[in-house]
């Protein structure tokens, strides 16, 4: 019998989850934080550099973005590329993995629309397919 806390992926690697088997649980310990979700959306609309990723209207702290970037990467939802070696600078490509998050973004775009009419609107994320 398979554990709470271990269940197979397709690729016979074993998955350890960190409280539970829950999806939803998992997910959150990826991205349930209030910054990661935004980061994602960022990315989603264009933005690809540290600098771009600063600029963002929440005014995140430079050491959470760092902290997000280094945790999306290594949960596989993003993935970092050098263009530019001497200083080393990194751009931030979404993977498929986290691509697939558009429709979660939209949901929750609908949602705050819907129950929070005031706010502006977000950008559509068409430019991700």
């Amino acid at each position: 019998m398979i554990s709470k806390r271990e269940m197979p992926e397709p690729s016979d690697k074993k998955a350890v989850f960190e409280r539970s088997c829950c999806p939803i649980t998992n997910g959150l310990d990826i991205f349930g934080d209030k910054w990661s979700l935004l980061i994602v959306r960022d990315l989603m609309l264009g933005k690809r550099r540290y600098q771009d990723l600063i600029s963002s209207p929440e005014s995140i702290a430079s050491n959470i973005l760092a902290d997000r970037l280094k945790r999306l990467e290594s949960a596989g939802l993003v993935h970092r590329r050098a263009y530019q070696q001497s200083p080393a600078r990194y751009e931030y490509i979404l993977t498929e993995k986290g691509t697939d998050l558009k429709p979660v973004l939209e949901a929750i775009a609908a949602w705050g629309e819907r129950y929070y009419p005031e706010t502006m609107g977000s950008a559509p994320l068409s430019s991700v397919e």
